[in-house]
């Protein structure tokens, strides 16, 4: 029998800006955005204890990502997020291209993937992004850049909305 695919997630998780994650606990204005490169530091070292568990690779249900698809997820979030963020500095509110996280994840069989492996690249991309983060000053946290779906950020709230992908998956994993 094959292995149920999760449940895709299509919600617009936007809201997280202006309130509270009931579920993960999150509040965007908690942090300074200059202290977003330290945070995604940390969450990364988080995720490397998760995935040095011996049940990393196991689902807790079928139908739910195991903590190493999670970190896969993670990993390329944070490689998507530095392209995003590397485009608002450069361009005038640039259009992010879509990017379908579910699809991702099927072509790159984050279930077969090494947890070693993904712990390193975790590491590494969430290193590149937080050095990106640390390098925006001044009025470079209000350019903008928009997504395929509409929704307007600027590089302070992309920083908020990607700060909590990162720490609500954390949280998915018990990290």
């Amino acid at each position: 029998m094959a292995t149920l695919q999760p449940v895709p997630d299509d919600k617009d998780w936007t809201w997280v800006l202006s309130r509270p994650c009931p579920e993960c606990g999150f509040v965007p204005d908690t942090c300074e955005s200059r202290e977003f490169g330290e945070m995604f530091r940390i969450n990364a070292a988080r995720w490397a204890a998760v995935l040095e568990r011996p049940e990393a690779s196991l689902r807790p249900e079928e139908r739910t990502w195991s903590p190493l698809e999670y970190a896969c997820h993670v990993r390329d979030v944070h490689r998507i997020f530095a392209e995003r963020l590397v485009l608002m500095l450069e361009a005038e509110n640039p259009q992010f291209p879509n990017w379908d996280q579910d699809a991702t994840a099927l072509a790159s069989d984050y279930a077969s993937q090494a947890p070693a492996v993904v712990a390193a690249e975790l590491s590494e991309a969430a290193g590149q992004v937080a050095s990106l983060y640390d390098g925006v000053a001044g009025d470079l946290w209000t350019r903008l850049g928009t997504r395929s779906n509409g929704s307007v950020f600027t590089v302070d709230s992309l920083g908020r909305y990607h700060l909590h992908d990162d720490v609500h998956h954390l949280w998915d994993v018990r990290g």
